[in-house]
């Protein structure tokens, strides 16, 4: 009785084994070609750019510098030489921004501070030199043309002097959007479209690790978002206007 209960004992072991390897196998074929089929999805451009940030000690960093939110197709004029530009040269990086994320006259400074860390020479040093091992600079006639482009489809800022701004909800509002972009004006929104804008907002600052309203956070002011979607309906666009482009996150 003994010996077969040791058998017994062996052969479930053998069978749990087993079990753990076929569902191993199967999950990693499973991982393999649902990445398979997401490659396939990707711009070529942003195809190139996941591989190379896979093969990359810094990949992890550079991949969550912004967060996924928008397509190549999804870009305003998307077949112009600007949208190429951006596909081409931001992805090297970080996710394809939205031109909305900055307005006009931020995204000059911006797009100078990209192009001088794409050679290697930002403010980490021998680090960022390494980082950008096998990335591209534009040239200076693109560099013209991708800072033309961004400028051209900018965010149109909220006036500082917005009534919105001198409310409590105001400041929620301020502190979490100006996080990740340019406050946005809240007429680029009407009252109905702005809690889904919101909770996108949300879900991409959740993914950069980004503070959001959270109240075991304990922020100061909480950043209530039933507060800030209540603000921005409250100034929300009221016309049957055309609706714009979704704004991204950071």
């Amino acid at each position: 009785m003994i010996v077969a209960s040791r058998c017994s004992g062996g052969r479930s072991s053998m069978d749990f084994l087993s079990r753990t390897r076929w569902w191993t196998v199967t999950l990693a074929a499973a991982w393999a070609v649902n990445a398979q089929a997401q490659s396939k999805t990707d711009a070529p451009e942003i195809a190139k750019a996941k591989y190379l940030w896979s093969q990359s000690p810094h990949g992890r960093m550079l991949e969550r510098i912004l967060p996924p939110a928008i397509e190549p197709h999804q870009l305003p004029e998307p077949q112009s030489a600007g949208a190429r530009l951006a596909l081409r040269y931001c992805v090297q990086c970080h996710y394809l921004p939205n031109p909305q994320m900055h307005s006009a006259d931020k995204w000059q400074t911006i797009v100078e501070r990209m192009n001088w860390r794409m050679q290697g020479k930002g403010n980490m040093g021998a680090l960022m030199k390494d980082m950008m091992t096998g990335v591209e600079a534009p040239s200076a006639e693109e560099l013209a043309t991708l800072t033309d482009y961004l400028q051209k489809h900018g965010q149109q800022a909220i006036d500082p002097k917005h009534p919105a701004l001198a409310t409590s909800a105001g400041q929620m509002f301020s502190i979490a959007c100006s996080q990740c972009h340019t406050l946005p004006d809240p007429q680029r929104h009407t009252a109905r479209e702005w809690p889904g804008v919101v909770q996108r907002m949300r879900k991409h600052m959740s993914w950069a690790n980004i503070v959001v309203g959270a109240s075991e956070l304990r922020t100061t002011p909480e950043l209530n978002t039933r507060e800030i979607i209540g603000l921005l309906q409250r100034y929300a666009r009221r016309d049957a206007a055309k609706r714009p482009m979704p704004l991204t996150g950071k």
